[in-house]
């Protein structure tokens, strides 16, 4: 990839933590797309503020990138810097276990947790669970990191990120600033809120519940069942469009109304097994999932007047969604 001044300027000043011309591809579900000019992996606070300052210095473009469930990146890749949270964001903070002592039969007794924006939403959820707190096993079968799930309002199964969260500690890259944004304040709305890339998620803090440990793992066996039998496995980032009507009409039964279960341009195919997901072949290209999801769009559009919006984040196209 071509490096041009401000490239240059930003890979000189973070030293030893870019890699130039990083390979995207491998760390999203998808496994297809092009290579950054700039990857980095914050490993420690000291490395994300120095980040914040090359990136305030010299304007480069910055996307934040989670586990890569959510992101769609061009074959053409990313003229910017691509950022992931190491270690600094992977910790989870648990109540003692004496605190459950304070149960009361009947009573539910509220508890918090923390969690590092890096931890995967199926980690998260079976550990409380393993410990008897209730509230989050709904984000078993959600394959992406907590930030994700914040600055998207990540959800399932009945339940979304807005139902237990209290407050994110947030990064601000326009003054390099770090404050606790409570949840009113990020504009949570259904798989939207009001944070952008200028914006990172360090960690989340959750209201929950203590419950019973058997019956969350058992909520959480049974999700996992859920998903298996109604879901496909393989490259693809989970439900492509969001619902119109959420609670109403899917974006899945508008799609297959259409006929399009199996429907195939190129490398990328509806599944045969939930017509909201895209499935790309291995080797295949995001031009492909991406051509398939306008032709999708035009269709439904057409057919039913309802306009579905992408849930997958698009880096490097001629139009976002």
């Amino acid at each position: 990839m071509p490096i041009n001044e401000q490239i240059a300027a930003t890979i000189a000043g973070l030293g030893a933590l870019a890699q130039c011309d990083h390979d995207i591809s491998s760390l999203t579900t998808y496994k297809v797309g092009g290579r950054a000019a700039i990857f980095v992996r914050a490993e420690t606070m000291q490395d994300l503020l120095l980040v914040a300052r090359v990136v305030c210095e010299t304007g480069v473009p910055m996307i934040p990138l989670g586990r890569g469930s959510n992101l769609l990146i061009s074959d053409h890749g990313f003229a910017g810097l691509i950022l992931q949270l190491g270690e600094l964001a992977q910790q989870i903070s648990l109540p003692h276990a004496e605190a459950r002592d304070e149960m009361h039969e009947g009573v539910e007794v509220a508890c918090s947790v923390t969690a590092g924006s890096a931890v995967a939403l199926p980690v998260l959820a079976r550990r409380t669970a393993s410990v008897g707190i209730r509230g989050f096993e709904w984000a078993v079968g959600v394959p992406g990191s907590l930030g994700g799930a914040i600055r998207m309002n990540a959800g399932g199964h009945g339940s979304d990120i807005s139902e237990s969260l209290v407050s994110a500690q947030v990064l601000n890259f326009r003054t390099g600033e770090i404050s606790t944004m409570l949840t009113p304040e990020l504009g949570l709305r259904f798989r939207a809120s009001d944070l952008d890339d200028q914006q990172l998620i360090i960690s989340g803090t959750l209201s929950l519940t203590y419950g019973s440990s058997q019956e969350s793992l058992q909520m959480i066996d049974e999700i996992v069942r859920w998903r298996r039998e109604n879901q496909p496995g393989g490259q693809n980032a989970g439900s492509v469009f969001v619902n119109p009507v959420p609670g109403e009409i899917t974006a899945g039964q508008l799609i297959d109304r259409c006929g399009l279960r199996g429907f195939r341009i190129g490398s990328a195919e509806v599944s045969m097994k939930h017509a909201n997901f895209i499935q790309a072949d291995v080797g295949g290209s995001a031009k492909d999932i991406v051509s398939l999801m306008r032709h999708i769009q035009r269709v439904v559009g057409d057919t039913s007047g309802y306009e579905l919006r992408s849930e997958i984040r698009l880096i490097g196209f001629e139009k976002e969604s």
